[in-house]
C-alpha cells in the first residue's frame, strides 16, 4: 500500500515514514502544497496524510483542487487545530476524515486502513483540459477523442503539469520529479521533451494549452486554449 504524507513538520514526517513502513506501508512525502499536488498526479495512491497548515498551498485548497480533477484517492486530513469548525471546513473540502494533533498512532493506522478498505479497485483518475483527457491511472491521452501515443516520460510531466493548471512550474522542479537521481544533465532537456508534447498535444489540433512562463517554466491551461 502507498500512501503520500504532505506535512511540513520534519520530526512528525520521520515519525510516520517510520512507523507506516514498519506497517507495510511504502511512503512519500512532502513539505509543500503545491509539490504535493505534483506528486500525487505523477504517483497512483492508496491514501493521503494531509496536513492543513503547509506552505504553497494549505492543506483544505490542496484537498479541493484535487476533488475538483477527479482525485478521489482517499484523504485523511491532520492539523494541530481543533474545533468543529475545522473539521467541518476540512471535510466539506473533500477529506475522507480527519485527525487532531496530537494522536495515537494506532488510531492513524487503523483509520487509514479503513479508508483504503472503502475505495474500490476500478479507481481511476482522468482530468479534463478542454477537448485534451489525461487518464492517470490507464497512463492514456487523448484530444478530441483522438488516442495520443506519448513516452512515458512525456506523460510524466504532462500529468505533473496538469497537477496544478494555469500555475507554472519550472524546468527544474519538473527534472527532480521526472528525472531520476542519477541523471548529471542539466535542465534545459525539459524544454525538448515539452516540445515533443507540444507536437503531439497541441498542433495537430491548432492548440497552445502548454505555455512556456519567463523564467523558465510551463503551465498548463485549464481551459486547453
Amino acid at each position: 500500500m502507498r500512501v503520500l504524507v504532505m506535512d511540513d513538520d520534519a520530526r512528525l514526517v520521520e515519525l510516520l515514514q517510520q512507523g507506516l513502513r514498519a506497517e507495510g506501508f511504502a511512503v512519500d512525502a512532502v513539505s509543500d502544497g503545491l509539490d504535493g499536488l505534483t506528486r500525487a498526479a505523477a504517483d497512483n495512491y492508496d491514501v493521503i496524510i494531509l496536513d492543513v497548515m503547509m506552505p504553497g498551498l494549505n492543506g483544505y485548497k490542496v484537498c479541493a483542487h484535487l476533488r475538483s480533477v477527479g482525485d478521489n484517492t482517499p484523504i485523511l486530513m491532520l492539523t494541530a487545530k481543533d474545533g468543529e469548525y475545522d473539521e467541518a471546513e476540512g471535510l466539506e473540502t473533500g477529506a475522507d476524515d480527519y485527525l487532531t494533533k496530537p494522536f495515537s498512532f494506532v488510531v492513524l493506522t487503523a483509520r487509514l486502513h479503513a479508508l483504503i478498505r472503502r475505495v474500490r479497485p476500478e479507481r481511476q483518475i482522468v482530468q479534463h483540459f478542454g477537448d485534451l483527457e489525461i487518464d492517470a491511472g490507464a497512463r492514456r491521452c487523448r484530444r478530441a477523442g483522438t488516442d495520443i501515443a506519448l513516452t512515458p516520460r512525456e506523460f510524466d510531466i504532462l500529468t505533473l503539469l496538469a497537477a496544478t493548471p494555469d500555475i507554472a512550474i519550472s524546468k527544474a522542479a519538473l527534472l527532480d520529479q521526472v528525472w531520476d537521481s542519477a541523471y548529471e544533465g542539466g535542465p534545459n532537456i525539459v524544454e525538448v521533451y515539452v516540445s515533443a508534447l507540444r507536437r503531439k498535444i497541441d498542433r495537430p489540433f491548432g492548440r497552445a494549452s502548454i505555455e512556456t512562463v519567463p523564467g523558465g517554466a510551463y503551465r498548463l491551461r485549464s481551459d486547453g486554449a
